[in-house]
């Protein structure tokens, strides 16, 4: 990742985020041409429950709200004292970093005391985010997590959870004109209520139920959504949910947890996009965590104890709002949203799989993506299923020709592994603003972009990662790899010289004859300049036409998925060459 010179600091900022369930330290740098991403250079948290630390006194067998102890104000302040001494480490300018609280400082009965501590200690003031304001940070942290977000948004901290409406359109994020509606539902604060109804007996439960279901049919009645909004989900039949916040994500990993896909080959939550009925399958969740022996990647204990109150407010989330058919996770919460918040317009609307992989960019990106993209067909096929997915579109090919010849550098019999992880473990596991999809897709494509050949404990991985794209997506992604070899072999550095192109590409829909039954084709027809092809080069090229023939034989179609595939190389001399 490239990021600004060592002796300009003056992009880094420092962020605290002190939620209910715990604290976050981060220090960010947001310099061109990474901005939009907002990479983290470091990062910490301690798990200090600021709302559980006001209910650790009972009487009468309940607990009481208190004041969080001197000796919890002491922990909170030590180490932000010790993030004092990092942000020195980093040199980030004192006026760059910033400590945000939310519901549980908010509302503690002496945070005054607690906040002039921390003032004293440190010389840094605390802002109190509002409800409104919380919401509306938390949305922004949303449309930070991916290139495209339209639908209701929802943020679950310890103390509470707030719903709006969110929509990203070139950079410019707009919520709901009455900001977010805030509920005392956090995943800390729904598990004490729901311990003290089941204590009362009764119709104690059903009643919080009901409450909460009310209160989230009248917030979505009131959201005032855009009319463009809701036209956009009756054309495309989705309505999407988006959520971040720790109870959220702890729910999403418990999804990738018992997903159909498992193992689930990507650790990273954001971007994981999980379908209504398996969002709202509560008794699989709840079976899986009341195993104690079991140990969920990405789920804490303490966020472990909270799943069956998370599992409550799920359900009448799903009653109250029957219109959600998609949900996706994010990772961007507080700190994201506060720091997207201050990009410029043209920085926020930047896709983030091409400010990613931008820095990875050969000299001649632009031609080399032409060139993906000529290997495309354009002109309708017989079938519609034999297309290319809508999912390959511009920016995933820009974004491949920048990563064309990112690994160059490693030992070629690691090439296809290296590959097959950049994404998720490599060297662009950092990135937190992709979906799954665009991981998915641009491994599998760069995995055979190098071959292919992985060793015996990678081709599992990647068995896995295609299980998590359609079996149409998953052969194309074997298509324009090979093609993407065959680019790579011709321009061995990236570079397509200024005395012309030496190769252009084609592609046709034909038919043919297999075992007396009439087939579609694709063609691809490879237009090499004459002057350019040694013998050398030609049988390069051969070699490369006939591994792109191979991958539409049925044998390496996905799951019966495949298009056939013939190719033609023409040799031109420079007088008939298309330059």
């Amino acid at each position: 990742m490239v990021t600004q010179s060592k002796d300009d600091t003056s992009n880094l900022y420092g962020v605290v985020d002190m939620g209910s369930n715990g604290i976050r330290f981060s220090i960010t740098d947001i310099s061109p041409p990474t901005a939009r991403l907002l990479p983290t250079i470091y990062q910490d948290r301690v798990g200090i429950s600021l709302y559980e630390a006001q209910f650790s006194q009972t009487e009468n067998g309940q607990r009481v709200r208190g004041p969080v102890s001197q000796e919890i104000i002491e922990q909170v302040v030590d180490r932000l004292v010790r993030f004092k001494t990092t942000c020195d480490d980093f040199c980030v300018p004192a006026g760059n970093i910033h400590v945000l609280a939310t519901e549980a400082t908010r509302t503690a009965p002496n945070s005054d005391e607690f906040r002039a501590r921390i003032k004293a200690r440190t010389g840094w003031e605390v802002r109190m985010l509002s409800k409104e304001e919380e919401g509306r940070i938390g949305a922004l942290g949303i449309a930070s997590s991916s290139h495209s977000v339209a639908g209701l948004a929802m943020d679950l901290g310890g103390g509470s959870t707030q719903i709006t409406w969110v929509m990203k359109e070139d950079g410019v994020v707009s919520t709901s004109p009455l900001g977010s509606f805030s509920f005392p539902y956090g995943a800390a604060a729904l598990k004490l209520r729901l311990e003290e109804a089941r204590r009362q007996g009764g119709d104690a439960e059903a009643k919080l139920k009901e409450e909460m279901t009310r209160n989230f049919q009248d917030a979505y009645a009131r959201l005032q959504l855009p009319e463009r909004l809701v036209e956009a989900a009756k054309r495309s039949g989705t309505f999407d949910l988006y959520l971040c916040g720790g109870g959220f994500r702890g729910w999403g990993y418990m999804l990738m947890n018992q997903s159909t896909v498992n193992p689930y080959p990507i650790p990273i939550i954001n971007g994981y996009r999980a379908r209504r009925e398996d969002f709202h399958d509560t008794a699989s969740v709840l079976e899986t965590v009341s195993d104690s022996e079991v140990r969920v990647f990405g789920v804490s204990k303490r966020r472990a104890s909270q799943i069956p109150a998370v599992a409550v407010l799920v359900n009448v989330i799903m009653d109250a709002l029957p219109a959600i058919t998609h949900i996706q996770f994010c990772q961007g919460g507080v700190r994201e949203g506060f720091l997207f918040d201050r990009l410029p317009q043209e920085v926020r609307a930047e896709h983030p799989l091409l400010a990613a992989t931008s820095p990875y960019a050969p000299p001649s990106a632009k031609a080399i993506r032409d060139l993906l993209l000529q290997a495309l067909p354009t002109s309708r096929s017989p079938k519609a299923s034999l297309e290319a997915p809508e999912s390959f579109n511009v920016s995933l090919i820009t974004a491949l020709a920048n990563m064309l010849y990112a690994h160059s550098q490693v030992h070629r019999a690691c090439q296809s592994a290296a590959a097959v992880h950049s994404t998720t473990t490599g060297i662009l596991a950092s990135i937190n603003n992709l979906t799954h999809v665009d991981r998915a897709l641009l491994a599998l494509i760069l995995c055979e972009r190098w071959e292919g050949d992985l060793p015996p404990t990678d081709q599992t991985f990647h068995h896995q990662l295609s299980r998590c794209v359609s079996a149409q997506e998953a052969w194309w992604c074997q298509y324009l790899g090979r093609v993407a070899a065959l680019i790579g072999d011709v321009y061995p550095a990236g570079r397509v010289p200024e005395t012309g192109e030496r190769i252009q590409l084609e592609t046709t829909w034909t038919s043919t004859v297999k075992k007396k039954e009439l087939c579609d084709m694709l063609c691809l027809r490879i237009n090499f300049r004459d002057d350019a092809a040694s013998a050398a080069g030609r049988h390069m090229l051969q070699e490369r036409a006939e591994t792109i023939e191979k991958a539409g034989k049925k044998k390496n179609w996905t799951n019966e998925y495949g298009v056939r595939v013939g190719t033609q190389i023409c040799y031109q001399t420079p007088s008939t060459a298309r330059i």
